[in-house]
Formats: structure tokens, sequence, C-alpha cells
């Protein structure tokens, strides 16, 4: 059995490594009031923009109540992590869904339907670059007008390039439609000079993620530039 559940952790590490995010085996992290042993720690990294995910697998022949559910509501809570993932082979008991309802604590699995375990993940993702837009729109405009075009990231006025803002739009517009879930959506052809080699249609959630996340490192990439240029010209 332990060699099978050790198996299982792997698989599971391998999974979210497969959505692009890092994930380790076995770790020990600080909480805020005790250490917690955790199966599987998976993190994203963007610039300065951190996401932390637990993830709990139980490969047990029997289904999860609401007590594993409650225990990792509380490792989640007491380390400050985005999300508690519990994932468990032969379902949950009732209880258990009820105790992660409206709660940042998902119940899934792998082997029950790895697609849809899938598409929820990148739901989850979705989520996190919604976030990460919105971070970067605030950082966006409190820099000066002048200060963005020396930066490139804006054109003076009458001219063409880079703009910040209008990716910002871009970003939030296909978001909003990804979020509903109904593919395939068009883009806003108004925004989509943003970013030269933006489909005219995005096709799944998977193309979504695809295609946002290297866009949105850049801008943030851009705005660690001027900020670090900025903090060393006050000097």
């Amino acid at each position: 059995m332990a060699a099978d559940w050790s198996e299982y952790q792997e698989r599971a590490a391998e999974f979210f490594r497969s959505l692009g995010l890092e994930a380790t085996t076995n770790v020990t992290i600080e909480g805020v009031r005790t250490s917690h042993d955790v199966d599987v720690l998976v993190k994203s990294r963007h610039a300065t923009f951190e996401i932390t995910w637990i993830v709990e697998c139980k490969h047990w022949k029997s289904r999860v109540n609401k007590l594993h559910v409650l225990a990792l509501r509380e490792i989640v809570a007491d380390t400050g992590a985005d999300r508690g993932i519990l994932l468990a082979e032969n379902g949950f008991q009732i209880g258990a869904a009820e105790a992660a309802a409206l709660t940042n604590v998902h119940l899934t699995s792998l082997s029950e339907s790895q697609h849809e375990a899938s598409i929820e993940i990148l739901g989850m993702r979705l989520t996190e670059l919604y976030d990460r837009i919105e971070v970067c729109r605030e950082r966006y405009w409190d820099i000066p007008k002048r200060t963005r075009i020396a930066h490139g990231l804006r054109p003076d006025v009458s001219e063409s390039g880079y703009s910040g803002a209008a990716f910002i739009s871009l970003a939030e517009d296909i978001l909003r439609k990804a979020f509903r879930g109904k593919y395939p959506f068009d883009t806003d052809y108004m925004w989509r000079h943003a970013a030269p080699g933006v489909p005219s249609a995005i096709n799944s959630i998977e193309e979504a993620v695809a295609l946002l996340e290297p866009m949105i490192h850049e801008l943030e990439s851009k705005l660690d530039h001027c900020a670090t240029t900025m903090a060393v010209a006050n000097d």
C-alpha cells in the first residue's frame, strides 16, 4: 500500500508539472501555528507573483470523509496557501463535499477522469491569470505617462507600438469569456492589435491559458524593469 501511495503522489506531481506548474512531493511547510507535512506542494512563480497550492493524496479503497477536508482547510488557512486540492480515487462522502463547498479546497481525482481534472485545474489557472492581470492593471496606471512611454509600456501620441493598457483590456476580455466556458469564442477585434499573433477565436480553455500566460509574463517583466529603474533613479 505504501508503494502504491508513493506512486500515486508521484503521478499527481507529474500531472501538475504537465500543466506547467512546479510540483514537489513530501514537503514540510511552516504555518503560523505549526509546521505541516504535505503530499504535494504546487507552485506557480511569475515575476513577483507566486501561487501556492497544497495537494493531499488519498489513495484509499474507501471514500474520504469530511474530517480530511476540514484538516486540509486548516492547513491552507495556517500556511496562507491559495488553494487546497484533495485527490481521492474512490470518491468523497456527502459530508466531505459539503465541507468543501464555497471554500478554496477542491475535491477531484486523477484516474476517474483526468480530462475533467485538467479542466478544473486549468480553471484555477484562469483565476490565477485574472488575479495577475488585475495586479498589472494597478501597477501600470501607477506609473506616470512619460515613464510608461520611456520604458516601452505604451507608444507616444500618434505613434504605434506595444501598449500595456490595450493588452490588459484584451486579456480581461479573453478571461471573462473563458470563465463562461462556451467555446469557441471570438477575441475582440478592437484590442487584438495589442498582441501580434492573437487569433480571431479561442477554441478551448487550454488555448486561452497557453495564449495568455507568456503575454502576461511579458507585461510583468516590463513592469518589473520599469519599477527597478524608477527605484534606482530615486535613490
